[in-house]
């Protein structure tokens, strides 16, 4: 039995540190793909196909406008003006957020198996050295 628990300990160790490392490699490439999001203030306006918001880009000139998700209605609410994150350049894509979801979620998953391979690894070394 004791050495049943050593070999699921080092596969866990394994897993964690390996999987690991390689989700947060994704993460990286992944914000490194997301490229930058700068802060601004949007006027939220009703469209005919449904909410928008519309602002200035200060970095490539003239005006920005995107419709809303239902999502993203429920978050603004009713307000007339809400603060928005867009790519410099790009007129038609904003989000409420300053970093993607995505790349938030595989950055979470890699933190979350390099901590299991840090207690398993943990597991291991003490399993060693109380039977040792």
């Amino acid at each position: 039995m004791p050495d049943a628990i050593d070999a699921i300990a080092e596969i866990f160790s394994w897993i964690g540190f390996g999987l690991g490392l390689l989700l947060a490699i994704v993460a990286l490439i992944m914000r490194l793909a997301d490229g930058t999001w700068v802060r601004t203030q949007a006027v939220v306006d009703d469209g005919p196909h449904g909410r928008l918001v519309r602002w200035f880009d200060d970095h490539a000139g003239g005006v920005g406008a995107a419709y809303l998700t239902h999502e993203q209605e429920h978050r603004v609410g009713t307000s007339e003006t809400v603060e928005i994150y867009v790519r410099p350049g790009l007129h038609d894509r904003m989000r409420l957020t300053p970093g993607s979801p995505a790349v938030r979620a595989v950055t979470l998953l890699a933190a979350g198996l390099l901590a299991l391979g840090v207690i398993a690894l943990a597991a291991s070394l003490v399993l060693l050295f109380v039977r040792g």
